[in-house]
């Protein structure tokens, strides 16, 4: 089973790359992200996923270990195949995925070829605590970005640190909240901050965002 592949980039063509190893040319599909940081004549380092069939053997490579992880976890959901989950990795940042499945934004997640608005509904709810529980680093997989200090959310004027999220998320959550609605409150709230908004801030907007449903209304 291959796991890794180092060597030079001898082709890129239609989400698939051949990297020269030894003088042997390995064809491996990649997400977009990749397939943009690469260039044909350098060196590159692709984290590997090997999908065999009785009919094939396909190569998946990601410059990124953490998206060769979400590729694992999307492809747990039925219906989300190979194909599916290189589509949805070309189509959303990983940050943006994990913001979308979270607050269970449908439409956001079917911006990927192939995923209609029942599998889009069926990731969103097989995978918001699991999305959840990573961002707060309960799980194996790593956080949602590589980069964990330049990760944001909120598309608003504010611009909130991964770190300033994870603390804000687990104050709600120390409070009796649940990790997946934690995440969606104070990603909400982040829409709504203003720049320089603090941690505090986030805490308060999600109370807000998750008050009237703990009573409800």
């Amino acid at each position: 089973m291959i796991a890794m592949l180092k060597g030079m980039v001898e082709n890129i063509k239609d989400g698939t790359v051949v990297i020269d190893v030894g003088g042997v040319g390995y064809l491996v599909f990649c997400p977009g992200g990749t397939i943009g940081r690469m260039a044909v004549g350098e060196a590159v380092m692709l984290h590997i996923e090997t999908h065999v069939r009785e009919d094939h053997i396909h190569l998946y490579g990601f410059i990124d270990p953490v998206e060769r992880e979400w590729y694992r976890l999307l492809t747990t959901v039925q219906g989300v195949g190979s194909k599916v989950a290189i589509a949805m990795l070309s189509s959303l940042s990983v940050d943006e995925l994990s913001r979308a499945i979270v607050s269970g934004d449908k439409a956001q997640i079917g911006r990927a070829n192939g995923v209609g608005p029942k599998l889009a509904a069926r990731i969103a709810t097989e995978l918001k605590d699991k999305v959840a529980k990573i961002t707060l680093g309960a799980s194996g997989l790593s956080t949602p970005s590589a980069s964990t200090n330049k990760s944001t959310i909120g598309d608003g004027a504010a611009t909130v640190s991964a770190d300033m999220t994870r603390d804000a998320v687990s104050a709600l959550v120390n409070l009796g909240y649940s990790p997946s609605d934690a995440f969606s409150a104070v990603s909400h709230a982040a829409n709504r901050a203003g720049d320089g908004v603090s941690i505090e801030a986030l805490v308060k907007g999600g109370l807000a965002e998750l008050g009237p449903k703990e009573h409800g209304h």
